[in-house]
């Protein structure tokens, strides 16, 4: 797979740019600022409708613009496609392949496959749970396009039934300040009665989407363990090996996303294989996710929020017996994110067809040993797109094709 040419229409800085492209690998070259990451932020786009950047559509409109607009042809095989992608900050985008709409935007994602590669990665060892969490439903997404609706329903219901508890919250504490005798009647006479009846029926919702992508996800760590542990070896040899485990609500009180417990790795409380969770009681993750949710009842009604299901689970990344965050060193804490992303590579590679590898401004990031490792390694690699400050932060394992991005002008230079 590899994109052969790239539009961009109002999109971050561009009013209009267009690039030819070709298998192998090409680098974009300029001063911070001028474009460079704009332009391999539109590919990760297609791919996944999310920017790695930022969280809402609004900054990718080029300022006094209503809309943003990305084509790129994709050649895959012998096949190709061109995808548009229409951005449209507060209402629905749209989409069209090979110039015929399509009935949702998200249909066109998984055309075009990306593994993208950003100093923001640090964050997948450093960070919070959520950037764990997208990194495992992005890949979800990625090899398997129909997760893009599992996904977008469990997010449909989480905020709804979070709408309901915080209705209930707020009822519940004025009529306690309002000193009533009995709180449960109290709480029913407050108009909110009809509030429980309508959350069992989320609940039944939230446990049914919740437990499809719960188990989709703990296959897909599986999978990632072995491609991990390899490619964190081969980046960084004298450390202890890399571990992923997985923390759930189901067993953590319903604050897994809260953290748990120092040193808390594969095999300690809140850790799960996939099996342990499919099968403990002989109960399915359905069941089980309904049974915690009312466990925890009364503290979702006091605090107004959802505490159980996956979005508030945790990817749990061990060095040896040790917890990478909090004690992973700088180096290792990049070797562990890189070696996140080449498991990624890997396993879509697997599924047929190399993705397109987008490197933006990682060579900067990295010691002359780890930078030769990872050129060493993505070289093989169909199509290889680079963003750097200078060339001498290409590495020479990653000649090909250059692009000078200066004052919002993209010009081939070889």
């Amino acid at each position: 797979m590899h994109v052969a040419h790239l539009s961009l229409t109002d999109f971050r800085s561009y009013a209009s740019v267009e690039l030819g492209l070709e298998p192998g690998v090409t680098a974009f070259v300029g001063p911070n600022g001028q474009g460079k990451t704009n332009l391999v932020e539109a590919l990760g786009y297609v791919a996944t409708h999310s920017s790695h950047r930022v969280a809402s559509d609004a900054p990718l409109v080029r300022q006094g613009a209503a809309r943003a607009i990305i084509r790129c042809a994709v050649h895959r095989d012998d096949r190709r496609a061109l995808i548009e992608l229409e951005i449209n900050p507060g209402r629905a985008n749209r989409a069209r392949l090979n110039r015929s709409p399509v009935s949702r935007a998200r249909d066109v994602v998984g055309l075009l496959r990306t593994v993208l590669f950003a100093p923001e990665d640090l964050a997948l060892s450093k960070g919070d749970p959520s950037e764990r969490r997208r990194f495992l439903d992005d890949l979800l997404v990625a090899r398997t396009p129909r997760f893009a609706g599992v996904r977008a329903d469990y997010d449909r219901v989480l905020k709804q039934r979070g709408a309901l508890l915080r209705t209930a919250a707020q009822a519940r504490r004025g009529s306690r300040s309002a000193r009533r005798q009995d709180s449960d009647t109290a709480f029913a006479s407050a108009g909110a009665g009809d509030v429980l009846s309508t959350l069992e029926v989320w609940d039944a919702h939230l446990a049914r989407h919740g437990a499809e992508l719960l188990r989709a996800r703990l296959e897909l760590i599986e999978a990632l363990r072995p491609l991990v542990a390899g490619a964190y070896a081969a980046l960084a040899p004298a450390s202890a090996p890399a571990t992923l485990a997985y923390r759930s609500t189901l067993s953590t009180g319903g604050d897994a996303d809260e953290g748990g417990p120092e040193g808390e790795i594969a095999g300690e409380r809140g850790s799960f294989d996939t099996q342990t969770l499919s099968t403990d009681l002989g109960k399915t993750l359905e069941e089980r996710l309904r049974e915690r949710l009312l466990e925890v009842r009364q503290s979702e009604l006091e605090r107004g929020v959802t505490l159980v299901g996956p979005h508030r689970d945790d990817l749990i990344l061990g060095l040896g017996d040790l917890p990478a965050r909090g004690y992973a060193s700088h180096g290792e804490s990049w070797s562990f994110a890189l070696a996140l992303r080449l498991a990624a590579y890997d396993l879509l590679r697997a599924d047929g067809g190399d993705p397109v590898l987008i490197l933006d401004d990682v060579f900067a990031e990295l010691d002359s040993q780890r930078r030769r490792r990872l050129a060493e390694i993505v070289a093989p690699a169909e199509q290889v797109l680079i963003t750097a400050a200078v060339p001498d932060d290409v590495p020479r394992e990653l000649t090909g094709a250059r692009f000078d991005v200066a004052e919002g002008s993209v010009t081939r230079v070889r």
